[in-house]
């Protein structure tokens, strides 16, 4: 018989209970159900509404519970409508009628928005703690190539030379910004609701602090119609995953096409590739490829709850439940994501020597030799007219603006002088870009020292 069983003159009918049921998925939430209801009942016999012999019996009965699902004994997909109402009928039978006080004062309503609070603030600080060992293996790739010049793009085009550390280091921002992001999530999670009841709160003298204590919650909600309606939270957890996965899909896209024959930038670890069931040749960079396809699921996870959650009266309805298999989808993929992408990147091997080459080609020194203009008095627009038409006759005489003799450039523009050649060198284009934020080796020591302070702060 259902716990909730007495108003009803018939039984549900079977495939009511199918599609009413949610212990298929919020089983996963037991530790937590069991530990919010530990808590629960201290602060029921600390108010005198259970006795102390009630409160030790059901909490011994309660982590014998947690104990044997921990060690395999108990098979949490039995005839239950829910994790919560399953944790309350092993309890009653094991402990007896003491077991059905377990209840007092509290809501399905107000206990499910407990256990998902809690366990997205144990899983957020795990995200982070992957997201920092990310962090890491950018930082330390980072370091190794301060010196190591490529050509950085806009459309896709070559444009102007940079370090291949500072092409990192901007991940690096990236997937900084998405551990701030997920610390924003913690403290909108880190918030009690228990208390609030189905709607309502309650006529007991509960001690809301006191379970606030105990579960280590920096704050009580405030109203208890928004404390059980709430999921705002999970709307923000999984707009943190989405972003988080849309970095790490930029980056898949990158190492994609830097891997590429066409490229050369880098090469994959074998054991981070797969091969061809028909051509022999191929090394195919399936994990890059599969962290891209995987950001979609994480947003169509955050536009179903949104969804969902757009039309809801105040205060609970059923439709809230389908934040669960949302949050819990996109929480194991990036968790499946974040560690193996990590370790994919700290194997890859950097072709410098192609990457300098693919710099130097493609006039990617052609905004420096406007700047060498501007610095002898012509005005920019003026010097990026001229400079235009020095790449057009390179362009057409297959030529670079290395290989240009003086007399080509000064047939131009009678301001170029010799000193020109050591203006538009690669490295002069690079290491003079020594601006805060810039990618000379300089300025990217001073972003590394920056980014090991805040590693340091985060682990």
């Amino acid at each position: 018989m259902k716990l909730w069983a007495g108003r009803f003159t018939k039984a549900t009918d079977a495939l009511t209970d199918h599609f009413n049921s949610s212990l298929s998925f919020d089983y996963r939430l037991y530790n937590e159900d069991i530990t919010g209801s530990v808590a629960h009942v201290k602060m029921l016999a600390k108010q005198g509404i259970l006795t102390d012999e009630e409160c030790q019996t059901i909490e011994q009965g309660l982590l014998e519970i947690l104990q044997d699902i921990d060690g395999g004994k108990i098979d949490l997909m039995q005839d239950s409508e829910d994790i919560h109402m399953l944790i309350e009928t092993l309890l009653t039978n094991r402990i007896g009628d003491v077991g059905k006080k377990l209840h007092t004062g509290r809501s399905r309503n107000d206990q499910v928005a407990l256990d998902m609070r809690l366990y997205l603030r144990k899983n957020i600080k795990e995200i982070q703690s992957l997201i920092v060992d990310l962090l890491n293996a950018i930082y330390n790739l980072a370091t190794e190539h301060t010196t190591t010049f490529m050509p950085g793009y806009t459309h896709l085009q070559r444009a102007q030379p940079v370090t291949f550390a500072h092409h990192l280091m901007a991940y690096f921002e990236m997937f900084k910004r998405d551990y701030k992001r997920f610390d924003f999530c913690y403290d909108m999670t880190n918030c009690l609701p228990l208390g609030s009841g189905a709607l309502a709160t309650t006529t007991y003298p509960l001690d809301r602090d006191y379970v606030k204590e105990l579960l280590k919650f920096d704050a009580i909600c405030e109203n208890s119609l928004d404390a059980v309606s709430d999921r705002d939270f999970c709307v923000d957890f999984l707009y943190a995953a989405s972003q988080m996965m849309m970095h790490l899909s930029r980056f898949s896209e990158e190492i994609i096409i830097y891997n590429s024959h066409e490229f050369k930038f880098i090469e994959l670890d074998d054991a981070f590739s797969t091969g061809s069931s028909i051509m022999p040749q191929k090394k195919n960079p399936d994990i890059a490829e599969l962290v891209r396809g995987k950001t979609g699921r994480c947003y169509g996870n955050l536009l179903a709850l949104l969804t969902t959650l757009k039309g809801l009266p105040l205060a609970y309805n059923k439709d809230m439940q389908e934040d669960k298999e949302a949050v819990f989808d996109s929480l194991d993929t990036i968790s499946l994501c974040l560690p193996i992408f990590t370790n994919m990147l700290k194997t890859i091997t950097i072709n410098k020597e192609t990457m300098y080459k693919a710099a130097a080609s493609g006039f990617t020194n052609a905004t420096d030799a406007a700047d060498y203009l501007v610095k002898k008095g012509v005005a920019f627009r003026d010097a990026h007219h001229i400079v235009g038409q020095l790449v057009l006759f390179c362009t057409t005489n297959n030529l670079t603006l290395e290989t240009l003799s003086l007399q080509q450039y000064q047939d131009i523009s009678p301001v170029f002088t010799d000193d020109i050649y050591q203006a538009i060198s690669i490295a002069t284009c690079v290491n003079e870009r020594n601006v805060t934020g810039g990618p000379s080796p300089e300025a990217v020591k001073r972003h590394l020292s920056k980014a090991k302070q805040f590693i340091e702060r985060c682990s």
